[in-house]
This record gives structure tokens, sequence and C-alpha cells, in this order.
């Protein structure tokens, strides 16, 4: 299964939170009381989210993190990026692959058109619409049949 890992999931959230309250300092405390998320986490991801870039960070009393950039130039694709590296579905789809196999694997290059489709899905999705209430809910086709992405609240 595909799946961002759960600290991704949170970084998601605080950079929600920060986009919301532009332009408005938030210390990581005032963060984690908002967000619900534990300070100790909040701190790690958003020195993270400060390494990558995504967030800025001004230290003493009216210190605090904002986004670095605005909410419609940050991509899916940078969050995860920021937060779990690049997106690489299978070992030969890694700019740093050590397949032993990819010399006579008959498969390797689906998958690596699967892995660049999914880059630019993650790139073509912003900030912006990832905290947009009232989105509308996808619909997909798998296997040529439609699936709705219902959801459950």
């Amino acid at each position: 299964m595909l799946r961002i890992s759960k600290l991704t999931d949170y970084g998601t959230v605080l950079l929600a939170h920060l986009a919301a309250n532009q332009p408005q300092v938030c210390s990581a405390a005032d963060v984690a009381s908002a967000t619900g998320i534990a300070l100790p986490t909040v701190s790690k991801l958003l020195k993270s989210l400060a390494r990558a870039g995504l967030v800025t960070s001004t230290r003493g009393a009216n210190g605090g993190y904002e986004l670095a950039r605005s909410p419609k130039a940050i991509s899916a694709a940078d969050v995860i990026d920021a937060l779990e590296g690049p997106v690489s579905i299978t070992e030969c789809s890694s700019s740093e692959s050590l397949c032993e196999h990819e010399s006579v694997c008959s498969v390797g290059g689906a998958w690596q058109r699967i892995n660049v489709a999914i880059r630019h899905a993650l790139d073509d999705v912003t900030l912006s619409d990832l905290i947009r209430t009232n989105s509308p809910v996808p619909n997909f086709r798998f296997a040529g049949m439609s699936i709705n992405v219902e959801d459950k609240n």
C-alpha cells in the first residue's frame, strides 16, 4: 500500500494551520495547541519544514513560524520531499537505485513511468488545494471501473 507517514500527515496539518493564520507568525506552542499535536512533534516537524524551505522561523519574544511562500506555491510533493524524501515506489525509481536486477528487469521502466505520474500528480496539488474545505470529492477510474472516493463523515 502506498501511504504517507503519520508525521507527513501531521506536517500537512501544521502547514494548513500556518496558511490559515497568514501573515501572523505562530509559535510552536500555539500551533501545537491549535492542532492538538504534541509540542515535541510540532517542534520536530517545524524544524524539518524550515530546513526544507517551506517555513521560516523568527527568534525572540515575538518569534515563531510562518510559511516561506504562498500556499499556492507549496505542492504536496514539496511536503512529502521535506518530510519523507523523494517519492520512489520501487527501488529502481529512486535516483540512488541499488537494485541488483535493474539491468535485466522487464518491469522497471513501467514502475519508473508510474513513479513519474505520481510525482506529477503530487506536484499539481498545492497546499491551497489541500486546505480547501469544500473541495469536490474526486472520481477515479481503476481498471476501467469508476471509483468514488466518499467522505465517511
